[in-house]
Protein backbone atom coordinates (compact mmCIF):
# COMPACT_ATOMS: atom_id res chain seq x y z
CA UNK A 1 0.00 0.00 0.00
CA UNK A 2 0.93 3.48 -0.55
CA UNK A 3 0.46 5.88 2.22
CA UNK A 4 -0.66 9.16 1.14
CA UNK A 5 0.53 11.81 3.74
CA UNK A 6 0.17 14.63 1.85
CA UNK A 7 -0.54 14.26 -1.93
CA UNK A 8 -1.61 16.21 -4.08
CA UNK A 9 -3.68 14.81 -7.09
CA UNK A 10 -3.75 17.65 -9.97
CA UNK A 11 -5.15 18.43 -13.53
CA UNK A 12 -8.48 16.63 -12.91
CA UNK A 13 -12.12 16.58 -13.52
CA UNK A 14 -13.00 16.91 -9.99
CA UNK A 15 -16.98 16.23 -9.05
CA UNK A 16 -17.57 17.81 -6.39
CA UNK A 17 -21.32 18.81 -4.49
CA UNK A 18 -21.79 21.72 -5.84
CA UNK A 19 -20.23 21.10 -9.84
CA UNK A 20 -17.29 19.97 -11.38
CA UNK A 21 -14.17 21.78 -11.23
CA UNK A 22 -11.91 21.22 -14.26
CA UNK A 23 -9.26 21.51 -14.10
CA UNK A 24 -9.31 20.85 -10.20
CA UNK A 25 -7.38 19.36 -7.82
CA UNK A 26 -7.45 17.42 -4.20
CA UNK A 27 -4.96 17.70 -1.34
CA UNK A 28 -4.93 14.48 0.91
CA UNK A 29 -3.24 14.79 4.04
CA UNK A 30 -3.32 11.73 6.23
CA UNK A 31 -6.69 9.76 6.01
CA UNK A 32 -8.75 12.89 4.78
CA UNK A 33 -9.17 15.35 2.18
CA UNK A 34 -7.53 18.07 3.38
CA UNK A 35 -8.54 20.75 0.04
CA UNK A 36 -9.97 20.75 -3.32
CA UNK A 37 -9.74 23.57 -5.90
CA UNK A 38 -9.32 24.58 -9.23
CA UNK A 39 -6.69 26.44 -11.24
CA UNK A 40 -3.41 26.10 -10.28
CA UNK A 41 -2.38 24.09 -7.45
CA UNK A 42 -0.24 24.83 -4.55
CA UNK A 43 3.22 23.01 -4.44
CA UNK A 44 3.41 20.13 -2.19
CA UNK A 45 6.34 17.21 -1.68
CA UNK A 46 4.17 14.62 -3.67
CA UNK A 47 2.14 15.48 -6.31
CA UNK A 48 0.70 13.54 -9.60
CA UNK A 49 -0.73 14.76 -12.68
CA UNK A 50 -4.11 12.79 -13.72
CA UNK A 51 -3.63 14.52 -17.12
CA UNK A 52 -7.84 14.81 -17.12
CA UNK A 53 -8.97 11.83 -15.80
CA UNK A 54 -11.75 12.18 -13.44
CA UNK A 55 -12.02 11.83 -9.24
CA UNK A 56 -15.83 11.09 -8.23
CA UNK A 57 -15.81 10.25 -4.35
CA UNK A 58 -15.85 6.59 -3.49
CA UNK A 59 -18.94 4.50 -4.49
CA UNK A 60 -21.35 3.15 -1.44
CA UNK A 61 -23.23 0.12 -2.02
CA UNK A 62 -26.27 -0.59 0.16
CA UNK A 63 -26.78 -3.89 -0.82
CA UNK A 64 -24.25 -6.41 -1.16
CA UNK A 65 -24.26 -9.82 -0.83
CA UNK A 66 -21.23 -11.12 -2.37
CA UNK A 67 -18.61 -10.95 -5.26
CA UNK A 68 -15.76 -12.56 -6.00
CA UNK A 69 -16.72 -16.00 -5.01
CA UNK A 70 -17.13 -14.54 -1.52
CA UNK A 71 -20.52 -14.75 0.47
CA UNK A 72 -21.11 -12.27 2.73
CA UNK A 73 -23.54 -14.83 4.46
CA UNK A 74 -20.59 -16.50 6.20
CA UNK A 75 -19.30 -17.53 9.46
CA UNK A 76 -15.84 -16.49 8.52
CA UNK A 77 -15.23 -12.64 8.72
CA UNK A 78 -12.47 -13.19 6.18
CA UNK A 79 -15.01 -13.81 3.42
CA UNK A 80 -17.01 -10.60 4.35
CA UNK A 81 -13.57 -8.91 3.94
CA UNK A 82 -12.90 -10.80 0.46
CA UNK A 83 -16.37 -10.02 -0.68
CA UNK A 84 -15.63 -5.91 -0.06
CA UNK A 85 -11.87 -6.43 -1.46
CA UNK A 86 -13.89 -7.61 -4.72
CA UNK A 87 -16.07 -4.51 -4.80
CA UNK A 88 -13.53 -2.31 -3.77
CA UNK A 89 -11.52 -3.74 -7.67
CA UNK A 90 -14.71 -1.98 -8.92
CA UNK A 91 -14.68 1.55 -6.76
CA UNK A 92 -16.46 0.33 -4.08
CA UNK A 93 -14.93 2.24 -0.52
CA UNK A 94 -17.95 1.43 1.67
CA UNK A 95 -20.17 -1.73 1.68
CA UNK A 96 -23.07 -2.87 3.49
CA UNK A 97 -22.71 -6.96 3.68
CA UNK A 98 -26.33 -7.87 3.01
CA UNK A 99 -27.52 -11.35 4.44
CA UNK A 100 -30.30 -13.28 2.41
CA UNK A 101 -32.46 -14.89 4.80
CA UNK A 102 -31.43 -18.19 6.03
CA UNK A 103 -31.89 -20.61 8.80
CA UNK A 104 -31.71 -18.71 12.33
CA UNK A 105 -28.58 -20.06 13.52
CA UNK A 106 -26.60 -19.59 10.30
CA UNK A 107 -28.36 -15.82 10.12
CA UNK A 108 -27.32 -15.17 13.83
CA UNK A 109 -23.45 -16.77 12.85
CA UNK A 110 -23.59 -14.15 9.75
CA UNK A 111 -24.13 -11.30 11.85
CA UNK A 112 -21.10 -12.14 14.27
CA UNK A 113 -19.01 -12.69 10.87
CA UNK A 114 -20.13 -8.94 9.90
CA UNK A 115 -19.38 -7.87 13.18
CA UNK A 116 -15.78 -8.68 13.08
CA UNK A 117 -15.54 -7.88 9.50
CA UNK A 118 -16.73 -4.48 10.27
CA UNK A 119 -14.50 -4.13 13.44
CA UNK A 120 -11.49 -5.10 11.38
CA UNK A 121 -10.84 -1.76 9.57
CA UNK A 122 -7.29 -2.53 8.12
CA UNK A 123 -5.32 0.03 6.00
CA UNK A 124 -6.54 0.42 2.31
CA UNK A 125 -9.10 -1.69 2.82
CA UNK A 126 -13.02 -0.58 1.98
CA UNK A 127 -14.95 -0.65 5.02
CA UNK A 128 -17.49 -2.76 5.73
CA UNK A 129 -20.19 -0.53 7.16
CA UNK A 130 -22.24 -3.45 8.75
CA UNK A 131 -24.79 -5.49 8.43
CA UNK A 132 -28.43 -5.49 6.12
CA UNK A 133 -30.50 -8.66 6.72
CA UNK A 134 -32.73 -8.43 3.46
CA UNK A 135 -34.91 -11.07 5.56
CA UNK A 136 -36.45 -12.95 7.11
CA UNK A 137 -39.71 -10.99 7.79
CA UNK A 138 -40.09 -10.73 4.16
CA UNK A 139 -43.66 -11.68 2.38
CA UNK A 140 -43.38 -14.95 1.39
CA UNK A 141 -45.69 -13.97 -2.05
CA UNK A 142 -42.76 -11.12 -2.82
CA UNK A 143 -39.88 -13.66 -1.54
CA UNK A 144 -38.20 -13.65 -4.74
CA UNK A 145 -34.54 -15.79 -4.47
CA UNK A 146 -35.26 -15.91 -0.88
CA UNK A 147 -35.68 -19.51 0.37
CA UNK A 148 -39.62 -19.69 2.13
CA UNK A 149 -39.01 -22.05 4.48
CA UNK A 150 -36.60 -19.62 6.23
CA UNK A 151 -38.93 -16.51 6.48
CA UNK A 152 -40.04 -15.96 9.13
CA UNK A 153 -42.76 -13.69 11.13
CA UNK A 154 -42.12 -10.70 12.24
CA UNK A 155 -40.67 -11.13 16.20
CA UNK A 156 -39.48 -8.45 18.26
CA UNK A 157 -38.09 -11.70 20.86
CA UNK A 158 -35.95 -13.34 17.29
CA UNK A 159 -35.04 -9.42 16.16
CA UNK A 160 -32.98 -9.03 19.74
CA UNK A 161 -31.42 -11.80 19.44
CA UNK A 162 -30.45 -10.73 15.39
CA UNK A 163 -29.41 -7.80 17.97
CA UNK A 164 -26.81 -8.79 20.23
CA UNK A 165 -25.26 -11.33 17.54
CA UNK A 166 -24.51 -7.91 15.65
CA UNK A 167 -23.57 -6.16 18.35
CA UNK A 168 -23.87 -2.27 17.18
CA UNK A 169 -23.45 -3.42 13.91
CA UNK A 170 -26.67 -3.62 11.92
CA UNK A 171 -27.33 -1.11 9.91
CA UNK A 172 -30.23 -1.97 7.80
CA UNK A 173 -33.30 -4.05 8.25
CA UNK A 174 -35.99 -4.92 5.28
CA UNK A 175 -39.31 -5.64 6.52
CA UNK A 176 -42.99 -6.72 4.88
CA UNK A 177 -44.83 -3.52 6.32
CA UNK A 178 -47.75 -5.80 5.50
CA UNK A 179 -47.02 -8.79 7.67
CA UNK A 180 -48.79 -9.28 11.29
CA UNK A 181 -45.67 -7.99 13.93
CA UNK A 182 -44.85 -5.69 11.44
CA UNK A 183 -45.46 -2.32 13.31
CA UNK A 184 -44.22 -3.24 16.19
CA UNK A 185 -41.12 -4.73 14.82
CA UNK A 186 -40.42 -1.33 13.14
CA UNK A 187 -40.89 0.48 15.75
CA UNK A 188 -38.53 -2.04 17.89
CA UNK A 189 -35.93 -1.77 14.91
CA UNK A 190 -36.31 2.19 14.89
CA UNK A 191 -35.65 2.73 18.94
CA UNK A 192 -32.49 0.63 18.39
CA UNK A 193 -31.18 2.70 15.52
CA UNK A 194 -31.59 0.34 12.78
CA UNK A 195 -32.89 1.85 9.34
CA UNK A 196 -35.83 0.23 8.40
CA UNK A 197 -36.19 -0.19 4.66
CA UNK A 198 -39.42 -1.85 3.34
CA UNK A 199 -39.69 -4.40 0.87
CA UNK A 200 -40.32 -7.56 -0.58
CA UNK A 201 -43.88 -6.72 0.06
CA UNK A 202 -47.00 -6.03 -1.45
CA UNK A 203 -47.92 -3.64 0.86
CA UNK A 204 -50.52 -0.54 -0.80
CA UNK A 205 -50.03 3.35 -0.08
CA UNK A 206 -51.90 3.39 3.54
CA UNK A 207 -49.84 0.29 4.75
CA UNK A 208 -46.72 1.95 3.44
CA UNK A 209 -47.72 5.18 4.64
CA UNK A 210 -47.90 3.60 8.27
CA UNK A 211 -44.82 2.24 8.24
CA UNK A 212 -42.90 5.82 7.11
CA UNK A 213 -44.68 7.33 9.88
CA UNK A 214 -43.15 4.74 12.22
CA UNK A 215 -40.14 5.43 10.75
CA UNK A 216 -38.87 3.66 7.94
CA UNK A 217 -37.18 5.75 6.05
CA UNK A 218 -35.61 3.34 2.91
CA UNK A 219 -36.89 0.95 0.23
CA UNK A 220 -35.57 -1.78 -0.76
CA UNK A 221 -34.34 -2.13 -4.68
CA UNK A 222 -37.38 -0.32 -5.60
CA UNK A 223 -39.87 -2.21 -8.09
CA UNK A 224 -38.83 -5.12 -7.68
CA UNK A 225 -40.16 -7.95 -5.51
CA UNK A 226 -43.70 -5.75 -4.30
CA UNK A 227 -46.98 -5.10 -5.56
CA UNK A 228 -46.54 -3.24 -9.02
CA UNK A 229 -48.06 0.04 -9.65
CA UNK A 230 -51.82 0.93 -10.64
CA UNK A 231 -52.40 3.91 -11.85
CA UNK A 232 -56.01 3.84 -9.46
CA UNK A 233 -54.29 2.31 -6.64
CA UNK A 234 -51.22 3.88 -5.47
CA UNK A 235 -48.87 1.55 -3.64
CA UNK A 236 -45.20 0.97 -1.81
CA UNK A 237 -43.54 2.03 -4.78
CA UNK A 238 -45.58 5.29 -5.38
CA UNK A 239 -45.00 5.71 -1.87
CA UNK A 240 -41.30 5.94 -1.88
CA UNK A 241 -41.51 8.37 -4.39
CA UNK A 242 -43.41 10.66 -3.32
CA UNK A 243 -42.52 10.74 0.48
CA UNK A 244 -40.48 13.49 1.55
CA UNK A 245 -37.88 11.99 3.45
CA UNK A 246 -37.75 8.31 1.96
CA UNK A 247 -34.77 7.10 -0.11
CA UNK A 248 -34.88 3.76 -2.32
CA UNK A 249 -32.43 1.73 -3.67
CA UNK A 250 -32.11 0.77 -7.70
CA UNK A 251 -30.95 -1.76 -9.68
CA UNK A 252 -29.91 -0.03 -12.58
CA UNK A 253 -28.49 -3.21 -14.89
CA UNK A 254 -31.16 -2.92 -17.23
CA UNK A 255 -32.01 -6.34 -16.39
CA UNK A 256 -34.53 -5.22 -12.76
CA UNK A 257 -35.74 -2.77 -14.58
CA UNK A 258 -36.38 -0.66 -17.73
CA UNK A 259 -34.30 2.03 -18.31
CA UNK A 260 -37.48 4.13 -18.23
CA UNK A 261 -38.52 3.23 -15.14
CA UNK A 262 -35.32 3.68 -13.68
CA UNK A 263 -35.42 7.12 -15.54
CA UNK A 264 -39.03 8.03 -14.23
CA UNK A 265 -37.76 7.13 -10.97
CA UNK A 266 -34.35 9.10 -10.53
CA UNK A 267 -36.81 12.01 -12.00
CA UNK A 268 -39.28 11.49 -9.65
CA UNK A 269 -37.18 11.68 -6.20
CA UNK A 270 -34.01 13.94 -6.64
CA UNK A 271 -31.64 12.94 -3.84
CA UNK A 272 -33.52 10.12 -2.66
CA UNK A 273 -32.16 7.33 -4.96
CA UNK A 274 -29.48 4.72 -4.19
CA UNK A 275 -27.48 2.94 -7.12
CA UNK A 276 -26.89 -0.44 -5.80
CA UNK A 277 -26.00 -3.45 -7.40
CA UNK A 278 -27.66 -6.64 -4.94
CA UNK A 279 -24.78 -8.23 -6.42
CA UNK A 280 -24.05 -12.01 -5.48
CA UNK A 281 -21.09 -14.10 -4.48
CA UNK A 282 -21.25 -15.32 -8.17
CA UNK A 283 -20.02 -11.34 -9.45
CA UNK A 284 -16.86 -11.50 -11.41
CA UNK A 285 -17.06 -15.54 -11.57
CA UNK A 286 -19.08 -15.50 -14.86
CA UNK A 287 -21.80 -18.17 -16.70
CA UNK A 288 -22.21 -21.44 -14.81
CA UNK A 289 -24.08 -23.00 -11.83
CA UNK A 290 -23.73 -20.91 -8.51
CA UNK A 291 -25.23 -20.61 -5.11
CA UNK A 292 -27.35 -17.85 -2.74
CA UNK A 293 -27.98 -18.94 0.30
CA UNK A 294 -29.64 -22.02 0.50
CA UNK A 295 -30.83 -22.06 -2.86
CA UNK A 296 -29.47 -22.45 -7.01
CA UNK A 297 -28.82 -19.57 -9.20
CA UNK A 298 -28.11 -20.33 -12.78
CA UNK A 299 -26.43 -17.29 -14.57
CA UNK A 300 -26.60 -17.16 -18.31
CA UNK A 301 -25.10 -14.24 -20.37
CA UNK A 302 -24.64 -12.21 -17.23
CA UNK A 303 -28.28 -12.74 -15.83
CA UNK A 304 -28.70 -14.55 -12.41
CA UNK A 305 -32.40 -16.35 -11.67
CA UNK A 306 -33.16 -18.97 -9.97
CA UNK A 307 -31.88 -22.05 -11.16
CA UNK A 308 -34.64 -24.09 -12.96
CA UNK A 309 -36.94 -20.72 -13.03
CA UNK A 310 -37.35 -17.38 -14.68
CA UNK A 311 -36.92 -15.63 -10.80
CA UNK A 312 -34.32 -13.26 -10.97
CA UNK A 313 -31.55 -14.13 -8.21
CA UNK A 314 -29.92 -10.48 -7.57
CA UNK A 315 -27.23 -9.45 -9.47
CA UNK A 316 -23.50 -9.07 -11.50
CA UNK A 317 -23.44 -5.83 -11.29
CA UNK A 318 -20.60 -3.68 -9.84
CA UNK A 319 -20.98 -0.11 -8.86
CA UNK A 320 -18.50 0.77 -11.81
CA UNK A 321 -20.64 -0.37 -14.34
CA UNK A 322 -23.87 1.21 -12.63
CA UNK A 323 -21.90 4.41 -12.53
CA UNK A 324 -20.96 4.43 -16.45
CA UNK A 325 -24.80 3.17 -17.48
CA UNK A 326 -26.48 5.66 -15.62
CA UNK A 327 -23.71 8.71 -17.39
CA UNK A 328 -24.30 6.41 -20.74
CA UNK A 329 -27.53 5.31 -21.23
CA UNK A 330 -29.33 6.78 -18.54
CA UNK A 331 -28.54 10.10 -19.48
CA UNK A 332 -26.87 11.67 -16.05
CA UNK A 333 -24.58 13.83 -15.95
CA UNK A 334 -21.10 12.67 -14.03
CA UNK A 335 -22.58 15.11 -10.59
CA UNK A 336 -25.77 13.71 -10.59
CA UNK A 337 -24.25 9.60 -11.14
CA UNK A 338 -22.22 10.82 -7.92
CA UNK A 339 -25.04 11.85 -5.74
CA UNK A 340 -26.76 8.73 -6.36
CA UNK A 341 -23.67 5.95 -6.06
CA UNK A 342 -22.14 7.70 -3.52
CA UNK A 343 -24.04 10.49 -1.62
CA UNK A 344 -27.63 9.68 -1.07
CA UNK A 345 -26.25 6.20 0.50
CA UNK A 346 -24.06 8.45 2.81
CA UNK A 347 -27.12 10.34 3.69
CA UNK A 348 -29.36 7.54 4.28
CA UNK A 349 -26.78 5.73 6.64
CA UNK A 350 -26.23 8.93 8.69
CA UNK A 351 -22.45 9.73 7.12
CA UNK A 352 -22.79 12.46 4.76
CA UNK A 353 -20.56 14.63 7.19
CA UNK A 354 -17.91 11.72 7.02
CA UNK A 355 -17.75 10.48 3.29
CA UNK A 356 -19.81 10.30 -0.31
CA UNK A 357 -18.77 13.43 -1.34
CA UNK A 358 -15.96 15.17 -2.54
CA UNK A 359 -15.10 18.09 0.11
CA UNK A 360 -12.49 19.33 2.72
CA UNK A 361 -12.76 17.45 6.08
CA UNK A 362 -14.53 14.19 4.59
CA UNK A 363 -12.17 10.96 4.75
CA UNK A 364 -10.47 10.86 1.40
CA UNK A 365 -12.54 7.99 -0.20
CA UNK A 366 -12.50 8.37 -3.91
CA UNK A 367 -11.73 6.71 -7.51
CA UNK A 368 -9.89 7.65 -10.42
CA UNK A 369 -11.83 7.17 -13.33
CA UNK A 370 -10.23 7.34 -16.88
CA UNK A 371 -12.23 8.80 -20.19
CA UNK A 372 -14.60 5.97 -20.78
CA UNK A 373 -15.85 6.13 -16.46
CA UNK A 374 -13.37 2.75 -15.95
CA UNK A 375 -11.70 2.22 -12.34
CA UNK A 376 -7.93 3.54 -12.65
CA UNK A 377 -7.38 3.80 -8.96
CA UNK A 378 -9.01 3.63 -5.39
CA UNK A 379 -8.55 5.29 -2.19
CA UNK A 380 -9.93 4.38 0.57
CA UNK A 381 -9.42 7.05 3.89
CA UNK A 382 -5.93 8.30 2.55
CA UNK A 383 -4.53 4.66 1.10
CA UNK A 384 -4.27 3.42 -2.40
CA UNK A 385 -6.07 0.04 -2.73
CA UNK A 386 -4.65 -3.23 -3.90
CA UNK A 387 -7.48 -2.71 -6.92
CA UNK A 388 -5.82 1.09 -7.45
CA UNK A 389 -4.14 -0.18 -11.04
CA UNK A 390 -2.78 3.31 -11.94
CA UNK A 391 -0.87 4.07 -8.61
CA UNK A 392 0.04 1.13 -6.62
CA UNK A 393 4.06 0.55 -6.41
Amino acid sequence: MLRSVDLLLSDARVVTPVGILDPGWVRVRGSAIDAIGSGAPPLVDEQRSLAGRWIVPGFIDLHVHGGGGASMLTRDPAEVVAAAAFHASHGTTRIMASLVSAPLDATLAGLAAVRDATNDRGAGRPVVLGSHLEGPFINPDRGGAHDPDCLLAPDVATFARMLEAADGTLRVITIAPELPGAPDLIRQAVAAGVIVALGHSEADRATAEEAFDLGASLVTHLFNAMRPIDHRAPVLATSALTRAGVSSELIVDGIHLHDDIARLALAAAPGRVALVTDALPAAGLGDGEHVLGTRGVTIRHGVARMSGTTTLAGSTLTMDRAFRRVVADLGLSPHEASDASSGVPARVLGLGDVTGALAAGRDADLVVLDDALEVAGVMVRGEWTASGRLFNP
